[in-house]
């Protein structure tokens, strides 16, 4: 009887074999008629991280140079400075309107002194960290690009991301220290940045200043600069502000408005 039963173990055991063998070959085929009907589904991107504190330099700065530049700009510019006694300097605190080309920065300026005093016309290249008044409002944040700079610091500050900056080189082309900008949309806020006061037939002495920007027809500009003389200088104008206010971007301006030869032929015509 034992053997009677163990060999009808063995063809149940052999006949399970054979069945599961034939199911194994039926899936087999089956998933390999499947693999060619199908192609194989691509495999689920990876979570992207937060960006690096480099990457989002680079984000702010694409971000700034997706606004075009306009080709002409006007715009009235204050500058206003006390003496080291605390008084207002009269004679480097004034009001010049600007009429500006902006491919070369070649412009037409004028000042305003006094009771509403109108000054003759005069030819001037606004830049920043040149002997001369700072601007436009629309110049270059980022003349020398970003990939000079190292981010050594990145904080959310409230509806703000601020970057503090080290220059890898060349720290007197690569001035900007600090960046402030929209955490959602990465337009710049705000800038420190070095420049330098110079000093009529005497030295240079290091500036920070503190630029504030906003938008003016969907393009960022200078609204404010607050500078800070250093290197030990301590006497009149060791705080200045300038203020760019009245910005427009007319579609055009007159030829003769950027070649300072013509100015006398234009004294009727000339804007105010």
């Amino acid at each position: 009887m034992g053997c009677i039963i163990a060999a009808a173990a063995r063809r149940v055991h052999n006949g399970a074999i054979r069945l599961v063998g034939a199911t194994i070959v039926a899936l087999l085929l089956a998933s390999r008629a499947t693999s060619l009907a199908d192609p194989p589904a691509s495999p689920a991107p990876d979570v992207e991280g937060a960006p690096s504190p480099q990457r989002v330099l680079s984000m702010i700065e694409a971000r700034y140079r997706s606004h075009p530049t306009p080709p002409f700009e006007t715009y009235t510019l204050s500058r206003s400075q006390f003496t080291a006694a605390g008084s207002l300097d009269f004679t480097n605190s004034y009001v010049k309107h600007v009429w500006l080309r902006t491919s070369d920065r070649a412009a037409l300026t004028r000042m305003t002194r006094g009771a509403g005093e109108i000054g003759s016309l005069s030819f001037d290249r606004p830049a920043f960290n040149e002997p001369r008044d700072p601007g436009p409002p629309t110049a270059d944040m980022f003349p020398a690009g970003t990939a000079d700079y190292r981010v050594d610091s990145l904080a959310v500050e409230g509806e703000q991301l601020h970057l503090r900056l080290m220059p890898l080189r060349e720290p007197d082309r690569n001035r900007l220290r600090e960046i402030f900008a929209d955490r959602t949309t990465y337009e710049l806020r705000k800038l420190v940045a070095t420049d330098r006061l110079f000093i009529d037939r005497g030295p240079t002495y290091p500036v920070t200043f503190m630029l504030t920007l906003s938008m003016v027809q969907d393009t960022p500009v200078v609204a404010a600069l607050h500078g800070t003389v250093g290197g030990n200088y301590n006497d009149d104008g060791k705080e200045v502000d300038y203020a760019f206010t009245d910005i427009a971007f007319p579609p055009t301006l007159p030829d003769w408005y950027f070649d300072p030869a013509t100015y006398g032929k234009h004294g009727r015509d000339a804007p105010n």
